[in-house]
């Protein structure tokens, strides 16, 4: 298994999230077989999301090889300056 971990300040946690709840059909095409959202306890408009893979592939074509993943984000308001991805495999 692989997780991917994203994170990046949006301008309107409520708005992303509507964005973000429309976009399950994407991620399960992509492979994602869970997710999970949260949010800094300091900066609401700080979030961290978890999505996990069967593989670091699945995981890194999602990142890099996905155009409507970049669309959806810059719909949702996701400040780019801020973004980070980190890929991990299970040990």
């Amino acid at each position: 298994m692989a997780t991917l971990f994203v994170s990046h300040r949006v301008e309107d946690f409520d708005a992303w999230k509507r964005v973000y709840d429309t976009v399950g059909d994407m991620q399960r095409a992509a492979g994602v077989t869970e997710q999970a959202v949260f949010r800094s306890e300091g900066d609401p408009n700080l979030v961290l999301i978890l999505h996990r893979f069967a593989t670091l592939e699945q995981a890194h074509a999602f990142v890099d090889s996905n155009p409507d993943l970049m669309g959806a984000m810059e719909k949702g308001g996701v400040v780019a300056s801020t973004l980070t991805t980190e890929f991990y495999q299970d040990a």
